[in-house]
Order: structure tokens, then sequence, then C-alpha cells
């Protein structure tokens, strides 16, 4: 199975039924002139991968509102970001890709190339080209001023005049650029906003500020910003990053606001192995299969290069964010581990973990197939991001417990005990303290058979953590590629306890979870301890943890 975090393909499948994306594409390629490579001088030509992109950001639902309120397109340093992004500013500013009227009923069969749409110029554009320093607007402003030159015919026709920062349009139009030091900013109502280079943007340099007032200005009309991006550096709370979030967020179910994100990335398979010449090419020719101007050679040998590093050569042509220095895990790695042939069945036998919390962090159960080893995710739940009093559904959690013990032969369940005391300690213990057979406290007064707190056993923990992580670099297990487990696993970092190493969010206060990854670890160990136990075979009684 292929997780949020490691698709090689983040837009959606096929076609929208209503757009608008037709007309901006018939636009752009009537009068639009490529500027330099090798078609220069003959009319733009979309790639199948930018006709997609337009026909989805421009799609809408049958009461004529747009299906996105937001975009972003994270693609490999060379994928044409810059240049698309000029183009779509310049169909922002003189293109019809406003509705003016919906074929709800589709009676005119004429309409149905053009997404049984019709479409308008946008009323007064106001396009804005926004980055943290003039510097970053550079490619893509560059670009507009070459598919729009003074004296060309897109120019002539649409009453532009073409300045270095700023083009107006005929009455009252415009396009320009804005930086996070400008007053620009601060008020206006842009009809279109193109964030570049959002992976540069972080609290530091203004850039998160300025990506909240830009939003704050297109709430105002419903208008919508488009970002471009390279693949980020975990931990430096850029834009891009907590985009990314939003809409992995939004696509596991986890937020209830209207986080409509169009993501577009074209992203390395995660088994790709850099070393090897084959791999490396085969990653790199689906990366670019949208980019017949790129030739890979040359980004192969600037990847084998001696001054280049492995993180850089990651995230710039591979489209991976680099990992984090203290990363537990590389997430490719993870990814590695998926597979989604595999089924566990109702009555196969199984060890679980649960970590729990209310409302500070997420609660998880993980279960582990004695058999095999493999791992599957039985419940993550992660309270509402965007709601800081929304909590964890008890009750459903309890529902998933008695599902697994009613589906699976359980023969250990162990449950961290903080916050939830009552299920650990009583709940169930009193359900199904006579159903596993490997206690988790059977030396403790009174004797646990599931509640195990971790405050109590962080050594024994931090062990299994270091048996965990050699298990998955050496690919010894299988597991389900549940989308949000992957995020927790890529969340945890190296912490050193006493002689071992641990797991530990970024930041005490850090929004990224890493609960089903303690899961994960926690699931592990309770096979091998299982295992160990030489008590497998027998099937009922206390007498398991005498």
């Amino acid at each position: 199975m292929t997780t949020i975090a490691s698709r090689s393909s983040t837009l959606p499948e096929g076609w929208p039924e209503f757009t608008l994306g037709p007309w901006a594409e018939h636009w752009a390629e009537s009068w639009l002139v490529q500027p330099n490579g090798p078609r220069a001088g003959e009319l733009l030509e979309l790639t199948e991968g930018q006709r997609r992109f337009l026909w989805w950001w421009y799609a809408v639902d049958e009461d004529g509102r747009w299906r996105f309120n937001h975009g972003a397109r994270r693609l490999a340093k060379g994928s044409g970001k810059s240049p698309f992004a000029a183009v779509l500013a310049l169909v922002e500013l003189c293109a019809p890709v406003r509705l003016l009227h919906l074929d709800r009923a589709k009676k005119d069969p004429r309409l149905e190339r053009w997404g049984w749409t019709v479409g308008r110029p946008v009323d007064m554009p106001w396009v804005q080209i926004a980055a943290t320093s003039q510097d970053q607007t550079t490619n893509t402003m560059r670009m507009v001023r070459a598919f729009a030159p003074r004296g060309s015919p897109v120019v002539e026709a649409h009453g532009l005049d073409p300045g270095k920062q700023t083009y107006y349009k005929q009455p009252e139009g415009a396009l320009q650029v804005i930086t996070s030091s400008s007053t620009a900013a601060e008020g206006a109502e842009a009809s279109f906003v193109v964030a570049d280079e959002t992976e540069y943007w972080t609290p530091s340099n203004g850039g998160v500020d300025l990506a909240a007032t830009l939003a704050d200005n297109l709430a105002k009309s419903g208008s919508r910003m488009l970002e471009t991006s390279n693949a980020w550096v975990p931990g430096q709370g850029s834009v891009a990053e907590w985009t990314w979030d939003a809409w992995t967020a939004a696509e596991e179910g986890r937020t209830t606001g209207d986080t409509r994100i169009l993501y577009d990335a074209v992203i390395a398979p995660p088994d790709t192995d850099m070393r090897d010449d084959d791999s490396l090419r085969a990653a790199l020719e689906h990366v670019y299969a949208d980019c017949w101007w790129q030739d890979i050679e040359p980004i192969v040998q600037r990847i084998r290069s001696l001054n280049s590093r492995p993180e850089d050569s990651k995230r710039k042509y591979l489209n991976w964010p680099s990992v984090a220095a203290d990363a537990w895990v590389e997430p490719e790695e993870w990814s590695a581990l998926a597979d989604a042939t595999v089924t566990v069945a109702d009555g196969d036998e199984i060890v679980a973990f649960f970590d729990g919390s209310k409302s500070e962090d997420a609660t998880a159960l993980v279960g582990c197939r004695v058999e095999d080893g493999h791992v599957f995710t039985l419940g993550v739940w992660e309270p509402d991001p965007g709601d800081p009093d929304d909590q964890v559904d008890a009750a459903d959690v309890d529902r998933v417990v008695q599902q697994m013990f009613d589906r699976f032969d359980v023969a250990a369940f162990f449950a961290d005990v903080k916050e939830w005391e009552s299920f650990a300690l009583a709940d169930w213990p009193g359900r199904y303290g006579d159903e596993v057979r490997l206690w988790a406290a059977p030396k403790s007064r009174p004797p646990q058979p599931i509640a195990w707190d971790m405050r109590g056993h962080r050594l024994e923990f931090a062990k299994a953590v270091e048996a965990c992580h050699a298990e998955i670099v050496e690919g010894q297990f299988t597991h389900d590629g549940d989308s949000r487990v992957a995020r927790h696993v890529a969340n945890a970092r190296r912490r050193v306890y006493q002689d071992a190493i641990t797991i530990r969010k970024e930041s005490p206060n850090s929004r990224r979870k890493i609960d089903a990854a303690v899961c994960v670890v926690g699931a592990r160990m309770l096979r091998r301890m299982w295992l160990q136990s030489g008590k497998r075979r027998a099937k009922t009684g206390r007498a398991m943890f005498a």
C-alpha cells in the first residue's frame, strides 16, 4: 500500500466533470509563445501534467463553487515550476477563468470539451507574485516578461502595459511583485496570488506572517493562492511544510475545517536506492516524466559529485523532504516495508500496544501478527489540529478494543496508563484479563494483565526502540502502509536515554505526533517477548504470568 506521505503522484485521478481548465489551456496555448529552449518561438504547448493541474485547479462543483480553495505544486528542481507559475499569473490576468454559466443539465453538447462551462475574464484582476525577497520572485517575473514582452500580440490584444515589476491591464487590472517587507501585501484585495518558493518562507524571514496576510486578503473575496516549492528541510516551520501537513490532515479526515488543497507532487518511489545507478535513473525518469526538456544525465552526475550532499539531492531531485538530522527512521525506509497484499484474518494470533492521550497528543492502537510479524493499524485518534478543545472519543477507542478482542486471538495487550487509568487498570483488565496470556506487569501489586506504565519502563522501551529500528533498516517485517502511522514514524526523533536511544517528539509542545510510532515499537516488542516466553502454545489460564 502506498502511504499519503509517499505517493508517487498526488493529483486526483482522472479529469473533473465541471471545469474552466479548458478555457485556461486554450487561452495560454493561443496567446503565449515559448521564449526559450528547443521550442523557442513556437506557441506554448502545455505538458500533460500541466493540463491536468489546470483542469483540477479550475474545477467547480455543481453549484459553480471552486472545488479547491488553495493550491500547491511541489516538484523537483528543473520541472518548470516558475514558467508555469508565470503562465498561470497571465491566465489570471487575461483569460476567461471565472464562471459565467454552468450547464448543469448538459443540454448543449458544444460545451462538453469546455467542461460544460462558459468562462469570463476576471473583473479588475489583481495578481500578485509573492516571496520573502525580491530575488525569489526573479525567475517567475522574468518568465512573465518573456511570455508577454512589450509589443507582443498578447500585450496589444489585452491592453497590457509591461513593466519590470508590474504589469498594468486596462482599465483597472494589475500583475505585481510583492515581498514580506512590502506594504502592498496588507489589505490588498488580490484576485490571485502566486506564493513562490514557499520552502524558504519561514518565521525568521517573515514568510509565515506574509502567508497569513495573503490568506486573510484572499478570504475576503473568495480568491485563491497557488504555492510553488521544492521539498523542504523539516523542522524549519516553512509554509511549504505547513501546507503539506494541512493537506495530509485533510486527506486523512483529521480536520473539520474548509481545507480543500489541490496538491501536485511527483515523488521518487520510496524504495529508490541512490547508490544504485539503475534505481536512481528509474526514479529520476519518474520524477521528470512530464518534463520533456530535462536531461537526467547531468542530474545523475550532480548527485554523484563529491561536493553534493545526499540530503540536498533527495530534496532537490527526488522531491523528498530532507530528513532531520535526528530523525529516528527515514520515511523511505518505512514506506519500503508497506505491503498491501498482506491480510490479517479473523482468528489470527496477535499482540497489540496502546498509547493514549485525551487532548494534547494522539491516541493509537497498533497490532502485530505473531506468525509473521506483520504490523497493522487498529486505530489512530487525533484531535482536530484546528480545534484546541477537541478531544479523543474514549467510547470509540473502547469500541475498537472490544472489536479487536472479538476478531483476533490476542496473546498480549499492553496499554500505557497515563490519562487512561480507568481503562488500563480497571475496565480492560476486567473484561480481557483472562484472555491475554502474556501479562504486562505480573510482579506488580496487584499484578496487571494490561497496564504497562511507560514511566516505569523507560529503559526497557528504549532498548525496544533500538531493536525495532534495526528491524526496519534490515526490512525484517511488513506493515499495512497506514499514512497516519507513517507520519508519526517520520515525526519521531532520536533521544539518548541512559545507555540507549529512545524516541521523542521534536519538542515537548510540538504538534507533530509520534504516538503511533510508539505503538509500532511496543507491538514489535510484545511479539519478541511472547515468542521468547516459551509459553506460546498455552492458550488459557493466569498461570501464564506465574
